[in-house]
């Protein structure tokens, strides 16, 4: 009876271990709003990509200049797109950071280099808010 319940909590800690392994695998890639900033001006070779659908690009949070914008709906489906830029790195952005991060996973499982930008626009038009 007693070998049974070590069996139960071994296989139970087998359990656990596995979970614990598929959710850290889902994490995605993060950066924010500033390092965003920091990067545009730092690095060149940046690629930021909108996930928005185009009627957002022209509402109130408006867009970043030099975007490409791929909604997340059809993302998968323009992968191809994007082989151009899969040297270098892809800040991946929405209007709050959800569908950024459901793109940035897809981009990440396709062999992009991708980052997630927490917050979204929101958080990056409240950056400019603080520079000035």
């Amino acid at each position: 009876m007693n070998a049974s319940k070590y069996l139960i909590a071994a296989l139970f800690l087998v359990l656990i271990s596995f979970i614990g392994c598929a959710q850290d695998k889902d994490k995605v890639s993060s950066i924010s709003a500033d390092q965003l900033r920091e990067q545009m001006n730092s690095d060149s070779s940046l690629v930021i990509l909108d996930v928005r659908t185009e009627q957002e690009q022209t509402g109130s949070l408006g867009h970043i200049d030099g975007v490409i914008n791929i909604p997340v709906q059809v993302l998968e489906s323009r992968l191809g797109e994007l082989d151009k830029y899969k040297n270098n790195k892809i800040a991946v952005i929405c209007r709050s950071g959800r569908r950024s991060e459901i793109a940035t996973n897809l981009l990440l499982k396709n062999g992009f280099n991708a980052e997630n930008v927490l917050g979204g626009m929101q958080k990056y038009r409240n950056t400019e808010k603080k520079e000035n």
